[in-house]
């Protein structure tokens, strides 16, 4: 997990209209667009984020997602004005039309709310001293700055908790009290770095639901740093997953999960078996068990007619299983289970189907009749099924709905 200290990386954009240095920012705040564009950021012979672009509309909800390492949180820090680019540029485009370079202009000048992976809140202050101390360092009077304090809390279901110590409040709690105290300041880009890594999972999944509601309410625009992919799909309009300084894909989680551009990003969305496969153009053919099955698929923009070495991307809630009776069933694999975990809403199977070093197969089914050792019949339940090319791309570019 990345910290907001750790240096990482991000990339995929049109151009955007031309931008004019200003570091005053006039105007009155609102959702604006942020566009980096062909940014790098370098540390020493490291190079952090490479060449990386990506917009974030008016009102969207965009999150970062990689591993430890692949530049999230080094991206989401330049967009915030703690890093600078070493090549490329950072605009902010206002609702009055304007576009203004802002690579250089210092975070507090930026406009822009944060909330910090550890919230960043003052213990000996109150919650609504808390929330309204941005305002008072933009010399807002007191009577003014409470006010609005007390109106964010509402805002973020915190209303009359104001005289509170933070030190009283439970961890969502806290993590509102951070949510309220960024959105006070109205900023025009709002940037989260692990909102919600500090919660239990419990209260994670509930908390992740408000917050996505509350950022639509707000109709704010925001970027946001998360190792957790399921953070990222309950919460983002898309994702962008970053790998090695380098953006792999962006689009809507739909998109990262059925469509995947290369064998990486297919590798690290969700769960997925990727098997040999033939492309034979609307269809695949795939054999396991020395059974060869077609299946309908689709493959990434740009991939071609065909894909000479194409891997099939098989997920878990996209097969069944059956018992194996000795007769042959049409479009079906043989296979035998391994081992077997109950899940609640569906029975999680390991399925051996054989092949050369051995294929298996996760399966997440309704059925829960199959125990370790039985042979099985698995078919594909949902299609078509996603296609990548099994040599992966020495440096892929985002496509699809990752175009500024």
């Amino acid at each position: 997990m990345s910290t907001a200290g750790s240096r990482e990386s991000g990339v995929g954009s049109r151009a955007a209209p031309s931008a004019t240095p200003d570091s005053r920012l006039p105007g009155p705040p609102a959702a604006g667009t942020l566009t980096l564009r062909n940014v790098t950021r370098r540390f020493g012979e490291h190079v952090a984020v490479d060449d990386v672009s990506l917009q974030v509309r008016p009102g969207e909800l965009l999150a970062l997602v990689g591993a430890s390492g692949s530049g999230k949180t080094t991206t989401l820090r330049m967009a915030a004005g703690y890093e600078t680019p070493d090549a490329g540029s950072i605009t902010l485009a206002g609702a009055d039309g304007t576009t203004r370079d802002i690579t250089r202009v210092p975070p507090e000048r930026r406009g822009f709310g944060m909330v910090f992976q550890h919230y960043a809140l003052f213990p000996h202050m109150s919650v609504e001293e808390n929330v309204a101390f941005g305002l008072e360092a933009r010399g807002v009077g007191r009577a003014e700055r409470l006010t609005r304090a007390r109106d964010a809390l509402r805002t973020v279901g915190l209303g009359g908790a104001g005289p509170r110590p933070v030190q009283s409040l439970s961890g969502g709690e806290q993590q509102r009290v951070a949510l309220a105290r960024a959105v006070v300041i109205e900023p025009r880009v709002l940037l989260l770095d692990e909102p919600l890594s500090n919660l239990d999972p419990a209260l994670r999944l509930a908390t992740r639901d408000e917050l996505r509601a509350m950022l639509r309410r707000l109709h704010v625009t925001a970027l946001f740093v998360t190792h957790d992919q399921e953070d990222a799909f309950a919460i983002a309009d898309r994702v962008a997953l970053l790998r090695r300084g380098r953006l792999l894909q962006v689009g809507t989680p739909e998109d990262l999960y059925d469509r995947p551009t290369s064998r990486p990003v297919a590798e690290f969305i969700g769960r997925a078996a990727l098997v040999a496969a033939e492309d034979r153009g609307t269809h695949a053919t795939v054999t396991l068990g020395g059974v060869a099955r077609d299946v309908r698929v689709t493959r990434p923009d740009g991939a071609g007619a065909t894909i000479p070495r194409a891997l099939a991307v098989l997920r878990p809630e996209a097969l069944t299983l059956s018992p194996h009776d000795g007769r042959e069933q049409p479009g079906a694999w043989p296979g035998a289970v391994t081992a077997r975990r109950f899940a609640g809403a569906a029975t999680v199977y390991h399925v051996d189907v054989g092949g050369p070093g051995g294929v298996h197969l996760e399966i997440a089914t309704v059925e829960r009749g199959a125990r370790e050792g039985d042979r099985v019949w698995l078919r594909v339940v949902r299609e078509p099924v996603a296609l990548v090319a099994a040599d992966e791309p020495g440096a892929a570019d985002a496509r699809g709905d990752g175009r500024a």
